[in-house]
């Protein structure tokens, strides 16, 4: 069951008292958040993707093709793992803001659903769906 706004701000009070005066219960909190974690491993991905640019230009300056091929692939690894720790904290937070706002009344609909569009419609369907609306005369 949604708690009111009255709730939610009394619980929000309750919550940054008990952070004022607890730093240890702070400290497990947020080494429980999963989106720490994404966030620290995106940033050494970065530090992977600079750490490859500087293999492959020194691989280039030193003539050394192997060292450069060992830049790529680390570059490489690196930007996908980044990607897909970025994603996964974007969930994280999609899914940490949609428990808070799961409880307002009256939440907005996504432009597509009041389109009457499927969100998961692959583009060709969508371009069918226009063309039959149009041919019926609605738009």
């Amino acid at each position: 069951m949604p708690l009111s706004e009255h709730e939610q701000r009394q619980l929000e009070q309750i919550e940054q008292a008990l952070y004022r005066e607890d730093r240890r219960l702070v400290r497990l909190v947020r080494s429980s958040d999963p989106r720490v974690h994404h966030r620290r491993r995106v940033a050494e991905a970065i530090i992977g993707l600079v750490l490859g640019a500087g293999m492959i230009a020194a691989g280039i300056v030193l003539a050394v093709i192997g060292l450069a091929v060992a830049g790529f692939v680390v570059m490489l690894l690196c930007g996908i793992w980044a990607l897909n720790n970025w994603r996964q904290m974007s969930v994280a937070l999609g899914t940490a803001q949609r428990g808070q706002a799961g409880g307002q009344a009256g939440g907005r609909r996504s432009r597509r659903s009041r389109r009457g569009g499927s969100p998961h419609a692959s583009f060709g369907e969508r371009l069918d769906e226009r063309w039959r609306r149009r041919q019926e005369g609605g738009r």
